[in-house]
């Protein structure tokens, strides 16, 4: 007798279903220095992350398990705007980031060279 193959079912390991996921961040430190233009991220299950970034709205995916992160190809609306400087940075690091940790209302997200982005939460 054949046996069909079922697929298994995988439960989500992203850094989602660890606390971020289904709140608005906002970004509020790069670095350790303030960010004053507005940037935020949203984490959907199963890896889906969605965001405005200063300028423009965002889509991409990070699909590593917590506490890894890695983000995919980001695609981005073109519109221009004052902050383009600021959406660059926003981009760049969020790209650079390799490890993310939740704390209540409170997501870091860092890679190995030191560098940091802080979001917080309404709660």
């Amino acid at each position: 007798m054949l046996m069909g193959l079922i697929p298994a079912c995988q439960a989500d390991e992203t850094v989602a279903r660890y606390g971020a996921g289904d709140v608005l961040w906002t970004l509020v430190e790069l670095n350790g220095a303030p960010f004053e233009a507005r940037a935020t991220v949203e984490f959907a299950e199963g890896g889906p992350m969605s965001g405005q970034a200063p300028c423009n709205r965002f889509t991409t995916e990070n699909r590593v398990p917590y506490p890894w992160f890695e983000v995919g190809p980001i695609a981005a609306t073109k519109m221009a705007c004052p902050d383009l400087a600021a959406e660059t940075a926003f981009f760049e690091a969020l790209s650079s980031m390799t490890q993310s940790e939740v704390r209540p209302y409170t997501l870091f997200l860092r890679n190995d060279d030191g560098d940091e982005m802080k979001f917080t939460s309404p709660g």
